[in-house]
């Protein structure tokens, strides 16, 4: 029996600010994925280090470790794992971008985040109800998924 949701699926989601953890494990979980959250880099990087995921979501802007020293500590750990970084500042520098998969807004997360998910997790087109597949813009430049919405 075919499922049109990704059973099994583990997210790691490393965000210093509750209410966007939240929001996250709700947005991720509706769509069928198994949901950890982490409120520190360290606490995130811990459970990264020990437990199978398909995907980690982290912001950029945290106390102690910014997001991009968490996704290099990643990609040191579990160089096969997809990070997509969320921030609220467009202005990330690029050492940073250049390790993760994708970066996304957190203006534009309610818009693009499950279709990036759903992505780099293998499970393209999304199946995301009141969302329209044509809507949606994917470029691929230097190993980074770019989506825009039209």
């Amino acid at each position: 029996m075919r499922s049109d949701f990704p059973e099994h699926k583990t997210i790691l989601c490393i965000d210093d600010v509750g209410g966007m953890l939240g929001y996250q494990k709700a947005l991720l979980e509706r769509r069928g994925y198994k949901v950890l959250t982490a409120d520190s880099a360290r606490q995130g990087l811990e459970i990264a280090a020990v437990c199978a995921l398909a995907a980690v979501i982290l912001d950029y802007h945290m106390p102690q470790m910014n997001g991009g020293e968490v996704a290099t500590e990643i990609r040191r750990l579990r160089p096969q794992i997809p990070i997509v970084m969320l921030s609220s500042d467009d202005e990330i520098p690029k050492q940073a971008l250049n390790v993760v998969n994708a970066f996304v807004s957190k203006n534009e997360a309610f818009r693009q985040l499950l279709p990036v998910i759903s992505r780099i997790c293998g499970e393209y087109p999304p199946r995301v109800p009141g969302f329209q597949n044509h809507d949606l813009r994917i470029e691929l430049t230097r190993g980074m998924l770019a989506f825009t919405h039209s």
